[in-house]
Parts: C-alpha cells; structure tokens; sequence
C-alpha cells in the first residue's frame, strides 16, 4: 500500500513537473503573424481580400449586369491544394463568399455538400412539415457561374538547409455554367524567405 502511494505521488509530480509552461495573448485577428513560415491565416486574409477587390471590379460582372439586369449567381466548386502543404482554401473562399453576398451584386447559392443537407431537410419537410410551411420542391436557383481554382507551391532550399524561398500562387476563375466560357480569371502570388538561424541541418 506504501508502495502503491508512494509510486502515484512520484507519477503526480513527474506529470506536474514536466507540464512546458506557456503564455496565451490575445491579439488582433488582421495581425500579421509568420511563426513556421508555412502557410498561414494572413496568407489566406492576403488572398481573399486581393481576390475580392479583383472579381469587384474586372469588366465581367458591370458586362453580365446590363445584360441580365440582375446580380449574376455564383457556386463554389473546387479549389485543388497542389502545394506540398496541409492547406484549408475554405478560409479564404467564405471570405469570398461573404464578401459577395453582403455586397448585393452578386448572388451565392449553397455548393453540392452544402445542397445534399438542404434536400434532405426539404425531403424531410413533404412528409412531417405542415402544408403551410412545406418548401415546394424543384425550387433551386441555378448558378450562373462556378468559382474553381488551385493553390500551387515551389520550394527553393539552400544546400545547408538554413534557407528557404517558398512560392505560392493561387488562381481563381469564373467559369459559365452553360457555356463553359472563363470570364474571371484571379491571381494572388506570396513568396516567403525563411532563414533558420540556429538551423544545424543534416549531421
């Protein structure tokens, strides 16, 4: 019984003691941070505001406007990661996505995930739903255009290790639905330079 309290204690401590201490600081979301050098929330943030300002002003939407008179109607589809990192391009497409939906010119309808959760609770709706409140079905609007693109990156390492330049470009497109025609083409380059100071590479 010594023995067994004697062990806990010494366990108690050793996982008390070994506990690395740390300094959590809250600061402003717009901060530029580079900690890694990898891809991070201010690469994303430099994307999506460049991307917005871009898609806002290019020719296509004032084009699609007189044409239609009305804001044209856009789905997000795929942005492929081709870079050699774990890369989430969902946080800068809600931006996009949010940007153009609290703008009023242009119109953003759920994208293929999204629309399988809507369809089961529309489904769902013709059998428990009161007639009243039941959405009809076949109802959707059609996208005008899908948003497709791809994050792409280039590594240049020096031989000691101890330096990198990191390349990343990322492109966005328009593209009609019905016609397949591209009439939005972004593009956002960052390029990074990582030394490693204390950096002892290879033995």
């Amino acid at each position: 019984m010594k023995y067994s309290l004697l062990t806990a204690l010494l366990v108690s401590f050793l996982l008390t003691g070994c506990k690395p201490s740390q300094k959590v600081s809250r600061i402003d979301p717009g901060t530029t941070t580079d900690l890694s050098g990898k891809w991070n929330d201010t690469d994303a943030r430099l994307v999506a505001e460049e991307m917005i300002e871009d898609v806002m002003t290019k020719p296509w939407l004032d084009q699609f406007n007189r044409k239609n008179q009305k804001p044209p109607v856009v789905i997000v589809g795929r942005v492929r990661n081709e870079s050699m990192e774990h890369i989430d391009t969902e946080v800068f497409t809600k931006e996009l996505e949010r940007s153009f939906v609290n703008s009023g010119e242009i119109s953003v309808v759920a994208n293929s995930e999204e629309r399988r959760e809507i369809r089961e609770e529309r489904l769902d709706q013709q059998t428990n739903a009161s007639y009243a409140t039941t959405k009809k079905m076949a109802q959707e609007l059609g996208a005008d255009f899908m948003m497709i693109g791809n994050i792409s990156s280039i590594v240049d390492e020096a031989i000691d290790s101890r330096t990198l330049a990191v390349f990343y470009t990322v492109n966005l497109e328009f593209v009609n639905v019905e016609t397949n025609q591209k009439v939005w083409i972004g593009n956002k380059k960052i390029k990074k330079l990582i030394e490693r100071k204390h950096y002892r590479g290879l033995p």
